[in-house]
């Protein structure tokens, strides 16, 4: 599908420019949330049908990053996803993190603190370099929240590949506008109600199969096993032998929302979001007489500019003491130029 004629399927309100907080559904996703809560409202049909809605999209999201859906598992949270990730590091480990990273993917590396797991924290534009012999697993986000900058995913994957470590990625803000290789690390997780316009309440891990043998699934429940209907009752333990064996039960109206959503991605393309994004982030940069850059996600100092644009209707977001706008493919020119004409002012 071309993405001019996806972009019919979003209404927005004028002046959204805040993907980076949370995605807008497309028609579809909305129809198919509101057609479950109103059978779910009545009681009209059994739940194993919304449930159908977790596969199609495990298999879109495993689509969009070019990994196999048996190394994709579910959940709720990035958060959630990545505590085995980090229960699984041996004590005496040393986890490399940016120093402004959110937490997401630095609190469950700190909570193993306490049995012997280092956290040591670099400056952003230092990872590469910090990467050396001591290193056992490296995390970063592959486009920072704070201010949209993309980080050299390659160049890091290489550097960790050099010395030995592992790879743990929170692709939150870039899945759904910037195409990447999730095979290329170890761990890879994302909260889908950003730029896949999901429901908050999906998320995605791809974890590799050597990562996974060093994984105990904590979580293990119906859901994770072998044929989740055969798992209801009773022992033995009898999980999947793939990447489900960390899914935990789906939060169904939330899935149902999902996949749509994600298949519509797929449909249109992400190198085509990702230039149509990348490209108004650019046409605000050069319009306010900053350089160009490479990110859907900008930030910007203005004086009193959180006011100006709530006065004229922009919502953007502020994140260390300054505007983060983030443009995606139902974000239009005249979007752009609404919250120029209100900095201007």
């Amino acid at each position: 599908m071309e993405l001019e004629q996806a972009q019919k399927l979003w209404q927005p309100d004028p002046g959204w420019l805040n993907t980076a907080t949370y995605g807008l559904p497309p028609e579809p996703a909305w129809t198919a949330v509101q057609d479950v809560l109103a059978d779910w409202r009545v009681g009209r049909v059994s739940w194993e049908g919304w449930a159908e809605s977790v596969g199609r999209a495990r298999t879109a999201f495993a689509g969009l990053v070019g990994v196999a859906p048996a190394d994709v598992a579910i959940g709720s949270t990035a958060s959630q996803l990545l505590a085995p990730v980090a229960a699984a590091l041996p004590a005496g480990a040393t986890v490399l993190v940016p120093e402004i990273e959110f937490t997401s993917n630095l609190f469950p590396w700190l909570v193993q603190e306490e049995r012997g797991v280092r956290v040591r924290t670099v400056p952003a534009a230092g990872l590469v370099e910090a990467i050396d012999a001591g290193t056992d697993l490296v995390a970063f986000s592959l486009v920072q929240s704070a201010d949209g900058t993309v980080a050299p995913y390659e160049e890091i994957v290489a550097a960790a590949r050099a010395h030995g470590a592992l790879v743990a990625v929170d692709a939150t803000q870039g899945c759904g506008w910037l195409p990447f290789a999730a095979a290329r690390a170890d761990a890879v997780v994302v909260s889908a109600y950003k730029w896949l316009m999901a429901p908050r309440g999906v998320a995605f891990a791809y974890l590799a199969p050597g990562l996974r043998d060093r994984m105990r699934p904590d979580a293990a429940n119906w859901y994770a096993g072998a044929d989740p209907h055969a798992s209801y009752y009773g022992p033995p333990l009898r999980l999947a032998e793939d990447a489900r064996r960390f899914d935990i039960s789906p939060a169904w109206f939330s899935w149902v929302g999902a996949a749509p959503a994600l298949e519509l991605l797929a449909e249109i393309g992400l190198p085509a979001v990702h230039a149509h994004d990348v490209a108004l982030a650019n046409r605000f940069l050069t319009g306010l007489g900053r350089p160009s850059g490479d990110s859907a996600i900008v930030t910007v100092e203005v004086p009193g500019a959180q006011e100006r644009l709530a006065r004229a209707g922009v919502r953007a977001a502020v994140r260390a003491g300054r505007v983060r706008a983030s443009f995606h493919l139902y974000t239009t020119e005249e979007d752009v130029d609404l919250a120029l004409d209100a900095l201007a002012g």
